[in-house]
């Protein structure tokens, strides 16, 4: 190996290794979750998020809207009180990362802040990481819009929105 490919690993490892332990101890020092409970950055996330993907099935009405997307949260914050605590680290390191302003730039291009940023812009930002070549920004892509759905259909007020008309009664 060449003297100068030799400086460039050793460096881009270091910067590597600089982001995970920054990333360890952001989590630890900011979590997404205390107590099972989403802290207020976490709860904008994720109410920007499923702004953007569940915009098709939300009531159209302001007052509605907001009252059934707090209920959306609500439910998303059970789901994953539910999952086993390797998931929750995990989703919590996503998080982490997606609320800092250079994680959330760098994996979603999205500049403004969950909370500033409109449904459409950060449909657009979701599509990135759908379309991406990098199977990690996939991977965020498929949890968020997976966590999003399973949490908003698990209600049965959302099931007509699906056409189901709620299981048989036997």
């Amino acid at each position: 190996m060449q003297r100068r490919r030799l400086l460039k690993v050793g460096l881009a490892s270091g910067a590597l290794l600089t982001l995970a332990g920054g990333v360890a101890w952001w989590t630890a020092t900011e979590p997404g979750r205390e107590r099972g409970r989403f802290q207020p950055a976490t709860r904008s996330l994720f109410l920007g998020i499923g702004s953007a993907v569940l915009a098709g099935v939300l009531p159209e009405t302001p007052s509605t809207r907001e009252p059934a997307l707090l209920a959306w949260l609500d439910r998303l914050e059970t789901t994953v009180a539910g999952m086993p605590a390797a998931v929750q680290r995990e989703l919590d390191e996503m998080v982490t990362i997606l609320l800092s302003a250079p994680g959330r730039f760098a994996l979603t291009g999205l500049r403004s802040s969950w909370e500033e940023a409109t449904p459409t812009q950060i449909q657009v930002a979701l599509q990135g990481l759908r379309s991406s070549t990098w199977s990690v920004r996939q991977q965020i892509f498929h949890a968020l819009r997976d966590l999003s759905n399973a949490a908003y259909f698990a209600a049965p007020e959302s099931w007509a929105v699906l056409g189901y008309p709620g299981p048989l009664k036997v």
